[in-house]
């Protein structure tokens, strides 16, 4: 029965991002614990082996919320799920671990163009990334290599530079030294792309996407979190940002993007990436009225961490060609069920 259910999804949320479904979709994804006495295994010096029981369980559990509860999800493997800063620590940052359960965050290794120039750009199973590879590879074997597995958390080639550089030298600097900032993004899409290329070609059945939580084709494209585009000006992001965007979308034949800054005024550069297959937005005033207006018709409107009310409104405010993925996180069964009862009805009734 599940078998058979993940296949329709698989079906339906292939035609969601490529312009072809008929209605919204709606996820609810169980809760992901991590072992408090482990945490982020990217962190830790302990045994890869010790975070897959905790991967084992939420995946069985996602499976039985598929089974009861007949949602959209796909059931992946997201243990992978890490600290925004491990792309930037395989260039050497260092981590900054939180004594509470705030995830990690990278410390900047440089502040100068001069430091930047010396910056080489890290194998993709530098650590530490290495973890990445070997956890996976342990999820492969104990599970089997039909389940999908979940990329790590991935921020924008720009993003991941802005980690490695002291923030406010490096905007400085792409006023004053432009070349070497553009050759900074550039080597962090470099290792990107080195790294989406082997993990799809290691692990054929993988999920590219990681934020929020749902299941795209791996050939429809990878995701990124495009955290900085609210800090400048159009002009700066087409120049420091949009090329790496366009070529991790040309590269994987398409992109879902995570934006969580107040850069509704970057929408017309966003729309000029080919193949934009997902947006997720954390909407700020005027709300998310600009994001309809711009991307119904073309890109699915990715809709997390938003209130009942919130999904009531979006669905009035939607227009014939809008399409929303609305994903429910981290709710038990019950709740999952009383969402399933009050919106999956609303999904499949859209306006004409």
């Amino acid at each position: 029965m599940v078998k058979e259910l993940i296949k329709q999804n698989k079906i339906f949320l292939r035609k969601l991002f490529t312009s072809q479904a008929d209605r919204h979709a709606l996820i609810i994804s169980p809760p992901m614990p991590v072992p408090p006495d482990l945490g982020d295994f990217t962190l830790s010096n302990e045994p890869v082996e010790k975070w897959l029981p905790s991967t084992i369980a939420n995946y069985k559990e996602q499976e039985r919320y598929l089974k009861t509860l007949h949602d959209d999800s796909v059931p992946a493997v997201r243990t992978l799920h890490t600290n925004t800063g491990i792309f930037a620590a395989a260039f050497g940052c260092k981590l900054h671990k939180y004594q509470e359960e705030t995830p990690a965050c990278a410390l900047p290794l440089i502040s100068t163009p001069e430091e930047a120039e010396k910056i080489k750009e890290p194998a993709i199973d530098a650590p530490p990334l290495n973890r990445i590879w070997e956890l996976a590879q342990k999820i492969r074997k104990e599970m089997g290599p039909e389940i999908p597995i979940c990329t790590p958390d991935i921020q924008s080639p720009f993003d991941i530079a802005a980690l490695i550089w002291k923030k406010e030298a490096m905007f400085t600097a792409m006023y004053d030294a432009p070349d070497t900032v553009l050759s900074l993004v550039s080597k962090c899409n470099n290792l990107l792309k080195n790294f989406l290329t082997t993990f799809k070609e290691e692990f054929p059945e993988c999920n590219l996407v990681h934020c929020p939580v749902y299941w795209a084709p791996p050939d429809l494209g990878c995701s990124v979190s495009e955290d900085e585009a609210g800090a400048m000006s159009t002009e700066m992001f087409h120049k420091f940002c949009l090329p790496s965007l366009i070529d991790l979308s040309n590269t994987f034949g398409g992109l879902f993007l995570h934006c969580c800054a107040a850069a509704d005024h970057q929408y017309s550069e966003f729309k000029k990436i080919p193949n934009l297959r997902g947006l997720n937005r954390v909407f700020q005033s005027p709300g998310p009225e600009p994001a309809i207006e711009a991307f119904s018709g073309q890109t699915v409107l990715l809709i997390a961490w938003t209130s009942r009310e919130g999904v009531i409104d979006l669905l009035n405010m939607a227009k014939p060609d809008t399409r929303y993925l609305f994903n429910f996180i981290g709710v038990s069964l019950n709740e999952g069920q009383k969402i399933m009862e009050e919106f999956m009805p609303l999904c499949k009734s859209r306006k004409k």
